[in-house]
Formats: structure tokens, C-alpha cells, sequence
């Protein structure tokens, strides 16, 4: 449902937009010049989204690109590339390079004019590290903890609402998910009594049934993380609440 409804057709919004930048670009935008050879790497949470986001500008401004997709995620942008060349693209305009962590680290190495990078804050440290002194380009689009805040003269039933959406949208798989819930002290218990509440509707299952609100993570290694994470939590003293019989017996 969430690929239906957002990664592709915002996908197709965001590549119409920037082709308009491109037919404006001696009007708008004639001080601006390519930069070059852009090296790109993305994750694998929203797979044809976070390849519009790199490509559609650098394609548009004169660019030329090599994209590096998530090893989870490689066949949406080699799906694409196959279209990109149904579409007329001239050879070497896009390239799409696919491997793990040791490919995107030689490409962030090889003689491109900039690297734009979507991932994890320590990855990003280790890119700014390699191009230092290089005078490549950097864009970095790291990953954080963002706070929901709800204050006591909110709407709760509605701030409810922006929490399911905050932190459990595409299994919490996104860059700025709420992923820590702040209360003003008045409404903390009664917030948290309606959040339970709200929590045991959610229905979690096989993620092409389109009545499923929570489908499964990218990965085993991905939910061995998450586990791994909760029961770090409960051990330094936090209080695990799972919704009863709501989790499939197998699966991610």
C-alpha cells in the first residue's frame, strides 16, 4: 500500500518537477553549471523515492550519474535504468553500480566530482573522513532520533493519530520516524493508556495484503537489530509493551 501510494507516484511527481527545472534552466538558473560525475548512494527504506530525490536533480541541472542502490533494494533501480534507456537516455548518462558497504566505499574513493550520500550517521563520518582534502562535492542526508512533543492543551486522540504515523509508517523505516514520544506531565498517563489502546488495532501481517497497516522489516538482520535494541532497553530499565497476539509467528 505504501509503495502504491507514495514510493511511486511521488517518484513520478518529483521527476516532473525537476524536468521543469530543466526546460526553466537558461532562465532560472543560467549562473548555474554542472558540477560533473555524481556519485550516489541510497538506502533501502523507500527504494524509487530515494532514487528520484539523488537522480532528478543532478539529471536536470547536467549531471551525470552513478548510483549505487541498497544491496536489499538493487532490482527498483535496475528496473529503472531499463527505462531510463527505453526513454532515450544516452549511454553513460546513468549508471547503476550494485554491491554493499565495499562498493559504495569505492565509489565514494573513485574520481567523481561529488558524492551524495542517504544513510547512517557513522557511514556518513567515514565519507566525510575519505573525501576530506579531495575537493569532491558532499551532500549528506543522515539518519536522527526525532521527538514527537505533545503538550497538554493537544488534541490526544489526534496526536495519537500522529504517532502511529510517525513511528510505525513503513515499519518505522524512515529517516526522521518520531522515534521518542515526550509528554507534558499532565497528559503523560492518559496519552499512554489511549496510545495502548490504539496500538492493539494495528494490524501487522504480510505487507501485499492491502488491509495491513504494519507490513514486515527489510531484513532478518534488520529485525535481529530491533530485537536486539528492545531487550537492551529492558535490561537498562525500560517497561516493554507489545501488543497481545498482534506479531505473526514467522516472518520479518
Amino acid at each position: 500500500r505504501e509503495t502504491r501510494d507514495l514510493d511511486v507516484p511521488l517518484a513520478a511527481r518529483h521527476f516532473y518537477y525537476h524536468a521543469g527545472w530543466a526546460q526553466l534552466q537558461e532562465r532560472e538558473f543560467a549562473d548555474q553549471v554542472p558540477i560533473g560525475v555524481i556519485g550516489q548512494i541510497i538506502p533501502w527504506n523507500f527504494p524509487l523515492l530515494m532514487l528520484a530525490w539523488k537522480i532528478a536533480p543532478a539529471l536536470a541541472a547536467g549531471n551525470t550519474v552513478v548510483l549505487k542502490p541498497a544491496e536489499f533494494t538493487s532490482l527498483t533501480a535496475l528496473l529503472f535504468a531499463e527505462l531510463s534507456a527505453e526513454a532515450g537516455l544516452p549511454p553513460g548518462v546513468l549508471n547503476i553500480v550494485t554491491g554493499d558497504g565495499a562498493t559504495g566505499a569505492l565509489l565514494v574513493e573513485s574520481p567523481v566530482d561529488k558524492i551524495a550520500f542517504t544513510g547512517s550517521t557513522e557511514v556518513g563520518r567515514l565519507i566525510r573522513q575519505t573525501t576530506a582534502g579531495t575537493g569532491k562535492s558532499l551532500t549528506l542526508e543522515l539518519g536522527g532520533k526525532s521527538p514527537f512533543i505533545v503538550f497538554d492543551d493537544a488534541d490526544i486522540d489526534g496526536a495519537v493519530e500522529g504517532v502511529v504515523d510517525a513511528i510505525w509508517f513503513n515499519q518505522g523505516q524512515v529517516c526522521c520516524a518520531g522515534s521518542r514520544l515526550l509528554l507534558q506531565e499532565g497528559i503523560a498517563e492518559i496519552f499512554r493508556r489511549r496510545l495502548i489502546r490504539r496500538m492493539s488495532t494495528l494490524r501487522v501481517g504480510m505487507p501485499l495484503d492491502k488491509t495491513i497497516d504494519m507490513g514486515a522489516v527489510v531484513a532478518p538482520v534488520q529485525l535481529e537489530r530491533i530485537k536486539s535494541m528492545v531487550e537492551t532497553g529492558v535490561k537498562e530499565g525500560a517497561e516493554k509493551y507489545q501488543t497481545p497476539g498482534a506479531m505473526p509467528a514467522e516472518g520479518c
